[in-house]
């Protein structure tokens, strides 16, 4: 049986981020020929609304107001609600993000409805729909299917892979006036420490440096080799924690989940925590002087060596492969 899917688009910095063409994906395989509604909420977001649409939405709604530009779960979550007693969906799809993981709970709580988050691949479709999620820092999955009620799921970055882009489709952009009151939180200011470039949870490329890398300086070439590559750079908590570089880099269970095309491991021993968050990469080149370091366990390539002399002749093989191409 079809399904009406609402599916949220997050706004940052005046462009949707690639996890809404993802979960318009997932919301598509859910609806099993049914409705695909696309949701965006903010301030002056209106332009992006059709962007959606390419991707695969139906439609989209949009829902503006000056208390929506900087986001707070207050604030989202009355706008959201708004929508969802308008449209009354089967399903509610949003990214597993740091948005994603703070809104959803709250607003599927608010409606006694139980949530899949963090999913990695949607079997079935429809009513026989089935969400796969890892469990155990990584080490199993185990498979979900909603019986009853309205379905709520977030969906990992980089795993569900994006619709075809289908430049000019036609789709309706409306418009829903939600009065945003009683707000307990007001952000006055938002310092971003985060690196400037490719957003790292959803960054095709990482290169990720642990306490091998030695020094903030340390980390200078894999800045280098992740622009390259145009990836973004991370680190593990060990890497965090001695000050090489800011926490808003930390990978792994207690830092963000990634899940790249290519993980470069520069100098990281493979601590369980850190793998936690890095270990469904599609492909793990692990750079270590001690051969018998954990990371090896995982790496699909292993480079035994210092990666201070490691790291300079990637950058200059993939210099020359540039020039070459």
């Amino acid at each position: 049986m079809s399904k009406k899917v609402l599916v949220l688009g997050e706004v940052r910095e005046g462009s949707l981020r690639n996890v809404s063409f993802e979960a318009i994906a997932a919301g598509t395989q859910i609806a099993d020929g049914g409705e695909v509604v696309g949701l965006i909420v903010g301030d002056s977001v209106a332009g992006v609304a059709s962007e959606l649409v390419e991707y695969g939405a139906n439609r989209v709604v949009t829902v503006e107001h000056p208390h929506l530009k900087t986001y707070t779960s207050d604030g989202y979550s009355q706008a959201i609600l708004a929508v969802i007693e308008q449209e009354k969906p089967d399903a509610i799809v949003f990214g597993h993000t740091s948005l994603g993981k703070d809104l959803s709970p709250k607003i599927a709580s608010r409606l006694n409805a139980g949530l899949v988050s963090d999913v990695t691949e949607i079997q079935g479709a429809g009513d026989d729909v089935v969400f796969i999620r890892p469990i155990y820092s990584g080490k199993a999955f185990e498979k979900v299917k909603v019986k009853e009620g309205v379905i709520f799921a977030t969906i990992r970055p980089n795993n569900i892979a994006p619709l075809a882009k289908a430049a000019g489709r036609a789709g309706d952009v409306s418009s829903v006036s939600v009065d945003i009151t009683n707000l307990r939180t007001i952000i006055k200011e938002v310092v971003r420490k985060s690196t400037e470039g490719v957003d790292l949870s959803e960054a095709k490329v990482v290169v990720a440096g642990g306490r091998g890398v030695k020094s903030e300086d340390g980390f200078a070439p894999l800045y280098e080799l992740a622009k390259l590559l145009g990836g973004a750079v991370g680190a593990s908590r060990g890497a965090c924690d001695a000050d090489y570089c800011d926490y808003s880099l930390q990978i792994g269970q207690t830092g963000k989940v990634v899940t790249p095309d290519l993980y470069i491991a520069a100098g990281i021993s493979g601590a369980i925590q850190h793998v936690a968050g890095m270990s469904n990469s599609k492909v793990i080149v692990a750079i270590n002087k001690d051969p018998e370091a954990n990371i090896f366990k995982i790496a699909d390539y292993g480079i035994v060596g210092d990666l201070f002399e490691v790291i300079p002749m990637l950058i200059e093989e993939f210099k020359a492969l540039k020039v070459g191409a």
